[in-house]
C-alpha cells in the first residue's frame, strides 16, 4: 500500500480473471505475480479507456498547437515548442481528470490531499511520455524540411505533434496504471 491513502488493484470492477483482462495457464488462473502484473496492465477495456482519454487529451492539445502555431489567435503565431508545452499542460491535466474518474475510477483513495498526490505523480510520469513527444516534434520540425500548407498556414507541426503524442502513448499507459494509479500493488 502506498503512504498517502491510495489503494491499487483491480477497484475498477476489473480484476484478473474477469474476462478483461489476459489469463495465463491451461485452467485459467493466473499463475504467478509477473503473469498477473502482465495480465492486469493488458487489460483491454482498461487499455480502451485511457486510449480514449488520450486521444480526448490529444484532441485538446493538437487543437492548442494549431491554434497557437498557425497564429488564429490574434494573427501572432508562437514557436512549436511553446505551443506544444501549453498544449501538454491542458492535456495532461484533462487526463488526469479523465483517468481518474474513468480509467483508474476504483484504484485511488477518495478525498482532495490524494486526488492532489495522484494528480501530481501524474505530471511527474508523464514527464517520460512527454520528453518523447517533444523529441518527436523537434526532429520533424527542427531537423527536416517539411511543410503542410492549408488556407496559407502550416500545419506540420501539428502533423509532427500527433506523431509525438502516439510515440509517446504506450510509456504514458505503463507509468500511469505502474506509478500513478499503482495498479499493481
Amino acid at each position: 500500500m502506498t503512504g498517502d491513502g491510495d489503494r491499487g488493484g483491480g477497484g475498477s470492477g476489473e480484476g484478473v480473471g474477469d474476462g478483461g483482462t489476459s489469463t495465463v495457464g491451461g485452467d485459467g488462473r493466473v499463475e504467478d505475480g509477473t503473469s498477473r502484473a502482465l495480465a492486469t496492465l493488458a487489460s483491454r477495456a482498461r487499455i480502451g479507456q485511457f486510449v480514449s482519454v488520450g486521444v480526448a487529451g490529444a484532441t485538446v492539445e493538437t487543437l492548442v498547437v494549431a491554434v497557437l502555431t498557425a497564429g488564429v489567435l490574434a494573427g501572432l503565431a508562437v514557436a512549436p515548442l511553446a505551443a506544444k508545452a501549453v498544449g501538454a499542460e491542458a492535456s495532461i491535466t484533462l487526463m488526469f481528470l479523465l483517468n481518474d474518474r474513468y480509467t483508474f475510477s476504483g484504484e485511488g483513495a477518495a478525498g482532495l490531499a490524494a486526488v492532489g498526490r495522484r494528480w501530481a505523480r501524474s505530471h511527474l510520469v508523464r514527464l517520460g511520455g512527454l520528453t518523447v513527444a517533444f523529441v518527436v516534434l523537434w526532429l520533424l520540425t527542427a531537423r527536416t524540411d517539411v511543410s503542410l500548407v492549408v488556407a496559407g498556414a502550416d500545419f506540420w507541426p501539428t502533423v509532427a505533434n500527433a506523431v509525438g503524442i502516439g510515440t509517446g502513448m504506450v510509456l504514458n499507459y505503463v507509468a500511469e496504471s505502474v506509478f500513478t494509479w499503482r495498479v499493481l500493488d
